[in-house]
């Protein structure tokens, strides 16, 4: 294509739309990708599906989780605002002293989670507050006047209604006609706001949901990141034209509020009206997280213990970042529908009838397959065992009823789980754990009345006093009463039965002790030396062959009824037919994907880069150096058959040889030379790429040397 054009450029030629090629649906790569294509798009759409409803379920309980901190948060605003509108003794105090409202937000060591957060606290604002709000970040404001110009960028961004496709050109434009200076940034918002005063109310900007004359609100999301000399001259410039213009800071601090003091001296530091803001701590969020998304029936698909074993570890021990513990579960949910092909079952109850009788004779093969109905099978009649693997029909019945079975006892299994926690979170050193998901793991691997920290639980449940036993029976009766499950009628008027015997020996108890009393008088009366010995006697042998009280059989009786119930509820879910269907227990691929090991991926790319490439051509036997493989694969073998130190000059004598190993004896004597420099630069490359990955250094011992620094290969 000509360009008619006397200087010279570089032209952009966008194609057009009908030209472009269409891209691939993601349902096509997860049709491609599997092997059992049989109900793909149905078990993409449920996949599809079920993760829209859990994002919007865990968006709800963030966005709730965080009301609290941002009605805060907005209070503290409008009190500033306020100050500055009505121009009170107090604001006028704090103009003599040049004080900038300040909010301090502590948000914690979770950093990932910390965009998301000031993303929802940006809209809250300019939905309550004020439309003019400017995020910054440390790596966009290296020196005062990037940190002006991006500030001023996004509030014009905030004030003038541009189109999409234009907002870049008008972002520069604005930035090039205005002097990126805190003057420039008053003359704004004075011109902003009393045109938004003049303006008709069809075309006003600022809705009447925003204050008349609203602050200026710039959040510092990480202020650790800062440079001190931009933050202190950004503060003291602002305290100058406090007057002029209501500005409010926040600043998103990760580690503790006294990073204040330890980034800014004394006399900037004064210049700030500081007030601190705690956010909930992640490991509340996540356990709300797992207590309302995982431990319910409002979703069909659940996590072995493994797996959510490897998500918890993870969070705990890598990051603390909910929003990657949730997209490990959305990784989960993907594999779980992409590996299973019965997954299409993994559905709610409304479908279920109707996506078992839609079965072909392959998927209930597949069902036959699966090791918990093998099991099952086995254990029923000669009869039976013939028509479930024989006829397709009564399979499907038996199916249905056996995943309405698993739906009753997950209803069940939950309810049990937290009156159990109840117990176990208020016993001294949490036998069971102190979180209820440490609970809820230990139920899935195996039978938990089965192990020593159940033993100690019920020893230290026997010795428990009246008031706090009461308190548990009363909160588990809540909880069973709450709870979707339909068997424990029964389980809660025991309870409710336990509680009324306790009244009454309440009631006893008082008798007993008012009798007691009358006893002891008498027994102060006698005087007589051998009536007085005598009954000493007989209470010393009562202490002895002390019996129990009726409180005591009565908290006896309790926990063993706590314990009948949890032998009956709470059977590892491994243990029920058809739990593949609706359990991701691959946790060996979870921790491929979210827990990798780069030093094993690294050995294994340049070890045998066929494992990536999947080039025919890098196929070697043994530990053979095929010269197709990359120069830098060729150098790292050959390094590997040496010792602490290489000689550079037999290596590359080595990789010279693999080089050119195949090359016939009829190579032109000319051309040699040259092939020997490229070769010399390929190696030079090669050996740069690899003291750049860490596995070499330079030796000081010898210059022509370099010492090794990994051993064993991976």
């Amino acid at each position: 294509m000509s360009v008619g054009s006397v200087s010279k450029g570089c032209f952009v030629f966008k194609p057009s739309p009908k030209k472009r090629k269409v891209s691939q649906k993601t349902a096509d790569y997860f049709r491609e990708g599997n092997s059992d294509s049989e109900d793909s798009e149905l078990r993409f759409a449920t996949c599809q599906s079920l993760w829209k409803h859990v994002k919007l379920e865990t968006e709800q309980i963030e966005e709730d989780l965080n009301t609290q901190l941002f009605d805060n948060l907005v209070s503290f605003l409008r009190r500033s605002h306020s100050e500055f509108q009505e121009k009170t003794a107090e604001w006028n105090c704090r103009m003599k002293s040049r004080e900038i409202p300040t909010a301090a937000l502590v948000l914690g060591v979770n950093v990932t989670d910390h965009d998301l957060t000031f993303r929802s606290l940006s809209e809250v604002l300019q939905n309550r507050v004020t439309p003019y709000v400017a995020l910054l970040q440390a790596k966009d404001c290296p020196g005062i006047k990037n940190l002006m110009q991006k500030l001023l960028g996004q509030l014009m961004n905030c004030y003038v209604d541009v189109d999409s496709s234009e907002e870049d050109d008008y972002v520069q434009t604005s930035q090039n006609r205005i002097r990126c200076s805190m003057t420039s940034l008053i003359t704004w918002y004075e011109s902003v706001t009393k045109k938004t005063d003049f303006e008709t109310p069809s075309k006003k900007r600022t809705s009447s949901r925003h204050w008349q004359s609203p602050p200026v609100v710039v959040i510092f999301k990480d202020m650790e990141s800062f440079t001190t000399k931009v933050l202190q001259d950004f503060i003291v410039i602002s305290s100058q034209h406090i007057r002029e213009l209501p500005l409010v800071l926040i600043f998103g601090i990760a580690t503790s509020p006294m990073i204040i003091h330890s980034l800014l001296p004394h006399s900037v530091s004064s210049l700030l009206c500081i007030e601190l803001f705690q956010s909930l701590s992640c490991k509340e969020h996540l356990s709300t997280i797992i207590d309302k998304v995982l431990l319910t029936t409002q979703f069909p698909l659940k996590l072995s213990e493994k797996v959510l074993q490897v998500l918890i570890n993870i969070f705990l021990y890598h990051d603390f970042s909910v929003q990657n513990f949730i997209k490990g579960f959305q990784l989960c949910i993907v594999e779980h529908f992409y590996t299973q092909p019965l997954s299409v079952l993994c559905c709610h109850q409304g479908e279920l009838k109707k996506r078992i009788n839609s079965l072909s004779h392959n998927q209930c093969e597949n069902i036959r397959r699966l090791p918990s109905f093998r099991r099952y099978v086995e254990n029923q009649p000669s009869e039976k065992q013939i028509a479930l693997l024989t006829t397709d029909s009564f399979l499907k019945e038996t199916v249905q009823r056996l995943l309405e079975d698993l739906n009753v006892y997950h209803e069940n299994y939950f309810p049990v789980l937290r009156c159990l926690h109840v117990f176990t979170s208020s016993l001294p050193k949490y036998p069971l754990g102190k979180q209820i998901r440490e609970l809820h793991c230990a139920c899935l691997e195996n039978r938990v009345w089965e192990t020593e920290e159940y033993e100690s639980f019920l020893q230290l449940a026997r010795m428990l006093n009246k008031c706090d036993l009461v308190t548990m029976l009363q909160k588990c009766v809540e909880i069973l009463m709450s709870s979707p499950g339909k068997e424990f009628d029964k389980t809660v008027e025991k309870l409710k039965e336990f509680l009324t015997q306790f009244q009454k020996l309440e009631a006893e108890a008082c008798q007993e002790r008012d009798e007691s009393v009358s006893s002891q008088k008498e027994l102060q009366k006698k005087t007589d030396l051998y009536h007085l010995q005598k009954t000493l006697l007989e209470l010393k042998e009562s202490r002895r062959s002390k019996k129990l009280t009726k409180f005591e059989m009565l908290r006896f009786e309790v926990v063993d009824y706590i314990d009948s119930v949890v032998r009956n509820y709470l059977v590892p879910a491994d243990h029920k037919t058809l739990h593949e269907i609706v359990y991701f227990n691959t946790a060996s691929v979870l921790r491929e994907h979210l827990n990798a090991a780069p030093r094993v991926a690294l050995h294994t790319a340049l070890n045998n880069p066929y494992s990536y490439l999947k080039s025919q051509a890098l196929r070697s036997d043994g530990g053979s150096i095929s010269n197709k493989a990359p120069d830098i694969c060729i150098v790292y073998k050959l390094h590997l058959e040496c010792g602490r130190l290489i000689n550079l000059v037999d290596w590359l004598e080595a990789f010279s040889t693999v080089v050119t190993a195949v090359e016939g004896p009829n190579a032109d004597a000319p051309s040699s030379d040259q092939v020997d420099d490229v070769i010399h630069a390929r190696f030079i490359r090669a050996v740069s790429e690899l003291e750049l990955l860490g596995f070499i250094k330079p030796s000081k011992q010898k210059t022509d040397h370099v010492a090794r620094l990994t051993w064993g290969g991976c």
